[in-house]
């Protein structure tokens, strides 16, 4: 099985990837697609930049920095997993990998926007996921806070 797993860096990200290795011990044979979605360069960058390629370049190189901690995570449980860095909307960008990859399934983070913050953003990634994905999408709950 295949298994999109979409990261960008943090600790949430790392519970997510926590959260998959976990499967994987518990007996499903998995590989992974680890994934970063930058966004695209913003009209006044597309115009000023003297060589376009640089802001490929620093988009690609800012998704791999992002994608390295669960990256390690996976090599160091010697679990199979390729990377995937792009730019667009998440969304959009998930979906287009979902088929690029040939993914079973997509592990992801879901984190809680407010109603304006929805309304506004056009609804969360995974909510868009969960509607709009070809194959099962399965949402890991960030860790509860620790009391101190």
């Amino acid at each position: 099985m295949k298994i999109l797993l979409p990261v960008d860096g943090t600790e949430l990200s790392l519970h997510e990837t926590r959260f998959a290795l976990r499967l994987v011990r518990e007996g499903l044979r998995a590989s992974f697609v680890l994934a970063n979605v930058q966004e695209p360069a913003s009209f006044y960058e597309i115009v000023t930049a003297q060589n376009p390629g640089l802001i490929e370049s620093a988009a690609q190189e800012a998704g791999e920095d992002l994608i390295a901690p669960s990256a390690r995570l996976l090599a160091e449980a010697g679990v199979p997993f390729e990377t995937a860095v792009i730019t667009g909307d998440p969304a959009h960008a998930m979906l287009d990998l979902i088929e690029l990859h040939g993914c079973d399934m997509v592990v992801m983070g879901s984190r809680a926007l407010g109603p304006i913050r929805r309304m506004l953003e056009g609804g969360s990634t995974s909510r868009r996921l969960l509607d709009d994905a070809p194959v099962p999408v399965l949402l890991v709950k960030p860790p509860a806070p620790v009391d101190d």
